[in-house]
């Protein structure tokens, strides 16, 4: 299967249409970082490179602050880097289409189907026009929210900041105008429940709200069985994951036990999301926290929304999988359905992808940075699940050190999508043998 996997990458136009669709955003965006115009202080090319692709994976490291160092057009160059970047370019190019014709040629549609994981139960036409309205609804009604909790708090530039961090929590990209992220408002409630809410909306699939809706507006008879695994994994991995956070850290966080909650609750949800956003100081976490949070960003996002990582979708598979093999059945299965073996495939290598990238680039980023071990190696599972969040060693990596970390992310956001098209490039062959 990985060998079959490798050959449809290197030979399917759909995957060179993704790659170099993201690489061409990345691209502009890094040129346009440069001028002059964007830069409220001097900035490097490489870290202008670094932030582009930051923005343009929806990742949201970041090796200076860029609420200080870039001026409000690079902020809003930054901002619609994000924007593209979350929901991917090929919403925003069908959305166009669709305005004007009635109709999608094969090839988009099986761009399309590929992409965002679409069940053959969505119509693509229906999915777009849906997904654009509902992205911008929501970022909108978040950026009214966080606009006015930041007024009433005497934050400077509020309308600015409100649009910029509802885009950045919806589209799970973590970049913050606030130097220390939101660390500031660890126990603010309101802020806490509009991050949380948007990032979630974001993160968890716009197949998940649309079929949400047709069950509820009663234009289906009950959820397909992908809306089901996606609630229960992110349910359980936020309930769950909470709890093992503050039992890791010996309920130690600072303030009383709600606050404790809230800021466990917060950092789980930023992780298992991708959003990367903080609001306590990571680096003083025990390691078994930064274990389970390195978990969490690696598994945690659903398909089909703006998070990263493998997939709740492919941890269910890999559970199957591991569950068959321990009874000895032939066929796959979760919650009594059967889970079809090229998913199974495509989950285990993945899985493998993915983790021969992380334990390959910790062993060269060890071997270039003088950091902590465990900081490097948060710091590569961030970035490969292009969440975001760091130790703290973002800033003071190395020249050779910040390169990497931008390809990996880079690695990080394609991967699923490759891995995907190579796959339905399969199952349009085999249908074509089929019919022969």
């Amino acid at each position: 299967m990985l060998v079959n996997t490798i050959q449809f990458l290197a030979k399917s136009r759909l995957t060179k249409v993704v790659l170099l669709g993201y690489l061409l955003y990345a691209i502009v965006g890094w040129l346009v970082l440069q001028l002059p115009i964007c830069h409220a202080q001097k900035i490097t090319s490489l870290d202008n490179f670094f932030t582009a692709m930051s923005a343009t994976s929806t990742t949201g490291l970041a090796t200076i602050d860029i609420g200080v160092k870039y001026s409000f057009l690079g902020q809003l160059v930054i901002l619609l880097l994000i924007q593209f970047g979350g929901i991917a370019y090929m919403t925003f190019n069908t959305f166009i289409v669709l305005s004007t014709t009635s109709k999608l040629s094969s090839f988009k549609k099986n761009s399309l189907s590929a992409t965002f994981s679409l069940p053959p139960e969505f119509k693509i036409r229906e999915f777009f026009l849906q997904s654009v309205a509902f992205t911008l609804v929501c970022e909108l009604c978040g950026a009214i929210c966080l606009g006015c909790v930041f007024f009433h708090k005497g934050i400077e530039n509020y309308v600015w900041n409100g649009i910029f961090h509802s885009v950045s929590a919806f589209c799970t990209a973590g970049l913050s105008l606030f130097p220390d992220s939101f660390m500031s408002f660890k126990y603010d409630f309101w802020i806490n429940f509009c991050l949380f809410s948007l990032s979630l909306l974001g993160a968890i699939g716009f197949i998940t709200w649309l079929d949400l809706y047709k069950r509820l507006t009663k234009k289906t008879a009950h959820l397909i069985f992908t809306t089901k695994v996606i609630l229960g994994v992110t349910l359980g991995f936020l309930v769950l994951g909470t709890w093992a956070f503050l039992l890791s850290e010996n309920f130690s966080l600072s303030g009383s036990l709600y606050e404790q909650i809230l800021a466990a609750f917060f950092q789980v949800m930023t992780a298992s999301t991708t959003v990367g956003f903080h609001t306590i100081d990571l680096g003083t976490l025990k390691p078994v926290s930064v274990a389970l949070l390195i978990f969490l960003m690696v598994f945690g996002a659903s398909p089909s929304g703006t998070g990263g990582g493998l997939k709740s979708t492919a941890f269910t598979a890999l559970i199957g999988l591991a569950k068959s093999t321990f009874k000895r059945d032939t066929v796959v299965s979760i919650w009594k359905r059967t889970i079809p073996a090229r998913r199974v495939h495509l989950a285990t290598v993945i899985f493998l992808y993915y983790a021969s990238l992380l334990m390959f680039s910790v062993c060269i980023l060890v071997a270039l940075e003088k950091k902590s071990a465990i900081a490097l190696v948060f710091e590569v599972a961030s970035a490969v699940g292009t969440v975001g969040l760091s130790m703290g060693v973002t800033s003071a990596l190395t020249g050779s050190g910040k390169v990497l970390i931008s390809l990996l992310m880079f690695m990080g956001k394609i991967g699923i999508l490759t891995f995907g098209i190579a796959v339905a490039s399969q199952d349009i062959q085999e249908r074509k043998t089929k019919t022969l």
